[in-house]
């Protein structure tokens, strides 16, 4: 009887990603970015055989694709070693060098799409507006450029253009929780819902026709709903609307005269397609709990890429008989039903406030007592039913693993994501300790046995909870999370420094509160093992953070072990440096069971 080893680290990480993808107009061709090779790269398929092969080797990560509508080149939006500051090339379907066609060394470059005849490119850039953007239309023959948006009072995104190109729909971002939708006419910008207030927000919008504009915006409601405007009426219409569920992004099929429209409950989402003419709204089955990003191709075929807990990225496209699997991405060596499939609970935080979490419990013959207890990171974001090749594989190394969606939270309605503004460490932290009371209380997890890991907000959580709530902890892993509120607001990126104010506070009016909040303030009650893990290029939570808090807790003799990553950002965009990440927190885990 052959008898083989317990799946490895490795294992786990070696778990391939997909970070985005397109399909050429005819179909023959599925491009995608993956880390087949260990780095982000562009691979392909030729459908309908699904057999990859390289079509890029700039072993970097890849925000954005986008096909030539004559299908003679592709456009890729690419970072280096995660600094943000992406850059848009392009290259043939049958891959080669990349050649560059928006570049600017320190700018990003982003949201691009093409014209109908594939002649101009249309995208938004910090290059001559660092702090509110600019939306730009080059033209690929003569090679001339113009603004078509100027960003002005926030950050400015354009979404979409008109049919014949006359119009510009773009967001005016003021925070992550407002932004409002202008159409650009001439020198006329027409708000799109009735008023600026109250705060809302506009997550997608595009042109059906010259004049026809829908929109998912959750003006005057809490949760987000179909909208349409009128350009030539100037009538704003609620359209379709669901019960505690909210739309997130939208495709428009111009063959059927259809929405596609993917929603939001909690930590799971929903399909729909919606008949524009008819009023039907249909709810379609999909092969994953979240899905990353929807394409509909002129012929009316849908793709889709997103994952599961259990099973991680992969592209689908819908067929007649059901959604048939383009990739086959796995975890290697490990069945699907090895793997755990969370509990979703609620529990009541010291305000009543009800919580929605995610427990995974690992198999019985596995556990080995102790909980890793994981604030997500954003704060405006959420952890949802998908895939972490982390938590895979800690739960299945027996560990169980609590991630609450503490007040600030995403898909719970704009009311609750509002709450964690200007209080970044009183609600949010005290919706956490009731996690740990709650786990306690149910018998999930004992005093004596709580580890504590997050990243970007969640390392910032996991600083403060150490700082504030020591008792709890056996050790703590942050990830590049920030320590000291007045030095983070000072060093984001420039488009970020509008909202900083209404996000986190006013580091002169809000002084107490800030030091209050901040973790460095509680150093001498950080006194649990400690790993601290930084990218050097981070452009958002930058070295500094971790550098402070780190020297000032070896200076109290505390035990802290520091890794920094010289090429990567806000993440780990290359494999090798995720395994050695990980094995690193499984051993620091292990070393204080």
């Amino acid at each position: 009887m052959l008898n083989f080893p317990q799946p490895d680290v490795e294992q786990f990480f070696q778990t391939f990603g997909i970070q985005t993808f397109t399909v050429s107009p005819d179909e023959s061709q599925l491009v995608f970015s993956t880390n087949l090779n260990g780095k982000y790269n562009l691979w392909a398929m030729d459908l309908p055989n699904t057999f990859p092969y390289p079509l890029s080797f700039h072993d970097q990560s890849c925000k954005s694709l986008v096909y030539d509508k004559k299908g003679d080149f592709i456009l890729a939006v690419i970072d280096q070693d995660g600094d943000e500051n992406d850059q848009i090339y392009a290259l043939p379907p049958q891959g080669g060098s990349l050649l560059p066609i928006r570049k600017m060394e320190g700018a990003r470059h982003q949201f691009p799409f093409l014209s109908k005849d594939g002649e101009r490119l249309y995208y938004t850039s910090n290059k001559e507006n660092q702090t509110f953007l600019n939306s730009y239309v080059y033209d690929l023959k003569n090679e001339q450029e113009e603004v078509v948006v100027e960003g002005k009072d926030g950050m400015t995104i354009l979404f979409d253009t008109s049919p014949n190109e006359d119009s510009f729909l773009f967001l005016k971002a003021l925070s992550n929780t407002y932004g409002l939708v202008y159409v650009k006419q001439g020198d006329e910008e027409i708000l799109l819902t009735p008023a600026t207030e109250p705060e809302h927000t506009v997550s997608d919008a595009l042109f059906v026709s010259e004049n026809e504009i829908y929109f998912v915006t959750n003006y005057d409601g809490d949760f987000s709903y179909l909208a349409k405007f009128d350009l030539e009426t100037r009538e704003f219409q609620k359209v379709l609307e669901l019960e505690k569920e909210e739309f997130t992004q939208m495709k428009y099929d111009k063959s059927t005269g259809s929405l596609y429209l993917v929603s939001r409950k909690g930590v799971q989402d929903y399909l729909y397609s919606f008949n524009l003419s008819e009023g039907e709204l249909e709810k379609l089955d999909i092969p994953v709990k979240v899905i990353t990003q929807i394409v509909v191709a002129e012929s009316g075929n849908v793709y889709i890429s997103g994952n599961s807990s259990t099973v991680p990225e992969n592209i689908y496209k819908k067929t007649n008989k059901g959604w048939a699997s383009l990739t086959k991405y796995g975890v290697p060596g490990v069945k699907e039903e090895d793997l755990v499939v969370p509990k979703v609970v609620t529990y009541k935080s010291f305000d009543d406030l009800p919580i929605e979490a995610q427990l995974y419990l690992p198999k019985p013959d596995k556990n080995n007592g102790h909980v890793i207890f994981w604030p997500h990171g954003g704060p405006q974001s959420a952890e949802r039913a998908s895939f972490r090749a982390l938590f895979s594989f800690l739960v299945h190394r027996g560990y169980t693993l609590f991630a609450p969606n503490f007040r600030g939270s995403t898909g719970y309605g704009l009311a609750f994501t509002k709450m964690v503004e200007g209080d970044w460490g009183h609600g949010p932290r005290l919706d956490n300790v009731a996690g740990l009371e709650w786990l306690i209380d149910q018998g999930y997890a004992s005093r004596d046995k709580i580890f504590l890991m997050g990243g970007s907000y969640g390392g910032y959580m996991a600083l403060l909870l150490h700082g504030r709530h020591p008792e709890y902890f056996k050790a703590v892993v942050d990830v590049f999370g920030p320590c000291n509120l007045f030095s983070f607001v000072d060093s984001v990126p420039e488009h970020w420094k509008p909202s900083m104010v209404k996000w986190v506070g006013d580091p002169v009016k809000d002084k107490a509160k800030f030091e209050e909040d901040s973790p460095i303030t509680y150093l001498d009650s950080m006194t649990k093992p400690m790993l601290v893990i930084q990218g050097a290029k981070d452009p958002r939570v930058v070295k500094a953070e971790s550098d402070t808090v780190v020297e000032a807790l070896k200076e109290k003799g505390r035990d802290v072990e520091y890794i920094v990553l010289e090429d990567e950002g806000h993440g780990f965009s290359k494999k090798q440096n995720e395994i050695y990440v990980y094995k690193k927190v499984l051993e620091f885990f292990e070393r204080h069971l």
